[in-house]
């Protein structure tokens, strides 16, 4: 059964009415129909389930009941990474790792960032689509793009590590991760974190962390980083 995300939809909700756009969508082009069942989340952890009641032209109405609540994944992976200079590899990365499970996601504004502006709302429909592809109930919170300095200097709970490519002594990457800590990483942009910036990251309590020996482009670090610590939590 496929699962759509409302986010106007909450625990006392009977009766969920598509707009115009939704309702086309729903009925003409995954070809609903009355009686139907679907799985509706709100992207909070509770899942409903639903029965399209009604189907016009321009309306699709949904019966909708609460079935159950999930509860919030912990450990907490949260990744604070510069957007690439290439969109669609940005959106792939924002795909995968809403697949593995990823709770926050923070674009960052770095001191050799090749892109500077990002695009929220197409952003917000890469982790909608990933997130009922792969049958999950929590939408990872996407913040605006940040500056690195003011989100190093953040007061971050958990284990927090900077991801760079300097000769420097670091810890590998799954010897850093614990299972009973929310691990936040900071991964730069394709010309790799200024100095400035690892100094700034490592005086503010950031671990340099090594991802292996191989030089990753920002993307493929971010969805190696998502994969390793799903992989050290559910060992």
């Amino acid at each position: 059964m496929q699962l759509f995300y409302f986010k106007e939809v909450d625990t006392s909700t009977q009766l969920l009415e598509l707009d115009k756009e939704q309702s086309r969508h729903m009925t003409k082009v995954l070809r609903k129909k009355v009686g139907d069942q679907v799985h509706i989340t709100d992207g909070k952890g509770n899942l409903y389930d639903g029965k399209i009641s009604l189907v016009t032209s321009n309306k699709c109405h949904i019966d909708i009941a609460f079935a159950k609540a999930y509860p919030k994944p912990f450990p907490r992976l949260h990744i604070a990474i510069a957007p690439t200079k290439m969109n669609d590899r940005m959106e792939w990365f924002l795909e995968k790792a809403t697949e593995m499970g990823i709770q926050k996601i923070t674009p960052l504004l770095c001191d050799h960032s090749e892109r500077k502006k990002i695009n929220v709302a197409r952003f917000e429909k890469i982790l909608i689509s990933a997130l009922q592809q792969s049958y999950q109930f929590h939408l990872p919170v996407l913040e605006e793009l940040t500056s690195s300095q003011d989100f190093i200097k953040r007061k971050i709970e958990g284990k927090k590590c900077v991801a760079h490519c300097e000769e420097t002594e670091k810890i590998q990457l799954a010897n850093f991760i614990e299972t009973k800590a929310d691990f936040t990483v900071i991964i730069g942009p394709e010309g790799d974190f200024s100095n400035r910036e690892i100094e700034l990251a490592i005086k503010n309590g950031f671990q340099p962390t090594s991802l292996g020996e191989k030089r990753l482009r920002t993307e493929t670090a971010g969805v190696y980083t998502a994969a390793i610590f799903n992989s050290k939590i559910e060992s």
